[in-house]
């Protein structure tokens, strides 16, 4: 059975995705896999990690700043410190936190004054050094450090170790100096993460629908004399009109650009003939995509369409294998090594031939990877959800393909829930027609070479009537 895909409205006569549900399932999965660990409690700053844990968000702005942070400790309630009115905000709309102590810090120059400091406020102001930005010499970094030993303090566990993700040296130096003892923490979110509940997994493949319609637009769109970041102006508007939380990044890679793969999409004009790959990577309700798509402008090339055809069965192959209990050496052992495509080694080519977790972030467990996975295989299990992404770079030296499809692993195999056309190689672009009708779409891009004047000046004799 499909997964179904919803409106993104709230009804009354349609069980949709239920929110109270998605926001119980993560955090009672945080809790069960801080509770496997060594750890008396973990401590983010990653926004992904803060969204799963607390289920809070202030727009994407404050991604990469590392301001706000969130702490779960055994047997206790999540606790966010917010970027200044956020906390307020948190404190009317967000009931699913413990506001009943709303001034509760175990800062002393905090405001909490003898409240019961065991009945924590699940959501209080407070900010990090903003990456450095607050003069050192007013201590941000030690407040941080006495808000946290304060809550480890009060649930008896400042003798245990504080799983952390991510942490600026100054803090990370604070909490050392409060004796307080840091370990990697990112597996623990990560392990927890790993598996999607089903309200998740609805909202993935939300995502990826929203990303369908991207295509179509820019399918459309595409053609000559276009460039590559005004293909992705349409791609970022069609996305926020139905409705992006954030479009993460649109990879927009044409004509030689595209062997090798620079990873950025620039002002280059979009040429008859070309090859064109794009990756779409955007958040609906947190949740992302990661989603290439490879087309030809006008025409392609048979070396175009040869590279496009290995790159496709690569993927087949692999989806071919998913299911629980295969193992991600599995799928990669069907994946061309680097040096058939080109590379001295498995690191320079890293995602390529790649597969990855889709959540919250783009890159979650488990990983694909000829580097990582033969050595150290991830058994894949029911719930799962992955990018396999394959590249194959066409033998004219000039072009190249690049496909990736999004999966659940079901209790029998998988479904694929990127649904935008991508059997064969699409060409984009105005149809031409020629006194003789219509102008093939497979051709060398040079014109030239499809005369039959010309294919004789080379010494071919592969034309027809020759």
């Amino acid at each position: 059975m499909a997964i179904p895909t919803f409106g993104p409205n709230a009804v009354d006569w349609e069980t949709r995705i239920d929110m109270d549900r998605l926001r119980d399932e993560r955090l009672d999965r945080l809790r069960a896999s801080l509770e496997r660990s060594d750890m008396g409690a973990v401590l983010a700053f990653d926004f992904a990690n803060i969204r799963y844990m607390t289920s809070t968000h202030i727009g994407t702005w404050a991604i990469d700043k590392m301001i706000r942070f969130s702490l779960l400790v055994r047997g206790g309630d999540p606790i966010v410190w917010d970027f200044g009115s956020a906390a307020k905000h948190h404190q009317l709309y967000n009931p699913w936190l413990d506001h009943s102590n709303a001034h509760a810090d175990g800062d002393p120059h905090g405001a909490h004054h003898g409240a019961d400091a065991r009945n924590p406020s699940g959501a209080r102001a407070g900010i990090s050094t903003l990456r450095g930005a607050i003069n050192p010499l007013v201590g941000m970094a030690d407040t941080v450090a006495r808000k946290i030993k304060h809550e480890l303090e009060l649930h008896g566990l400042l003798g245990e170790p504080l799983g952390v993700d991510v942490v600026e040296l100054p803090v990370l130096m604070a909490l050392q100096n409060a004796g307080i003892t840091v370990v990697d923490g990112q597996q623990v979110f990560l392990e927890a993460r790993r598996i999607k509940t089903r309200d998740e997994i609805h909202l993935l493949t939300h995502a990826c629908s929203m990303v369908d319609a991207a295509y179509e637009n820019l399918y459309e769109f595409l053609r000559p004399g276009v460039r590559e970041n005004e293909c992705v102006g349409v791609v970022a508007k069609s996305l926020y009109d139905l409705g992006s939380e954030f479009v993460e990044g649109v990879n927009a890679i044409s004509g030689e650009r595209c062997a090798p793969h620079p990873h950025v999409f620039s002002d280059r004009i979009v040429r008859p003939g070309d090859p064109a790959f794009f990756d779409i990577l955007h958040s609906y309700n947190g949740y992302r995509t990661c989603y290439y798509r490879t087309f030809a402008v006008g025409s392609a090339s048979t070396a175009q369409r040869d590279a496009y055809t290995r790159c496709r069965e690569y993927m087949d192959e692999a989806i071919s294998l998913v299911r629980p209990g295969a193992t991600t050496a599995d799928i990669v052992s069907v994946w061309p090594t680097a040096q058939e495509f080109g590379f001295p080694d498995e690191e320079a080519a890293f995602a390529l031939q790649y597969g990855h977790g889709v959540g919250l972030s783009i890159w979650e467990k488990p990983v694909f990877s000829r580097l990582v996975s033969l050595e150290h295989p991830e058994v894949l299990e029911e719930g799962m959800v992955f990018a396999l992404e394959t590249y194959w770079p066409s033998k004219d030296g000039w072009g190249a393909a690049r496909i990736e499809e999004e999966l659940v692993v079901t209790a029998d195999g998988c479904e694929v829930i990127t649904k935008f056309p991508a059997e064969e190689l699409l060409v984009a672009g105005r149809r031409y027609f020629t006194v003789s009708g219509p102008l093939p779409a497979e051709r060398d891009s040079q014109s030239h070479l499809n005369t039959v004047a010309g294919i004789r000046s080379i010494g071919r004799d592969d034309s027809p009537g020759l």
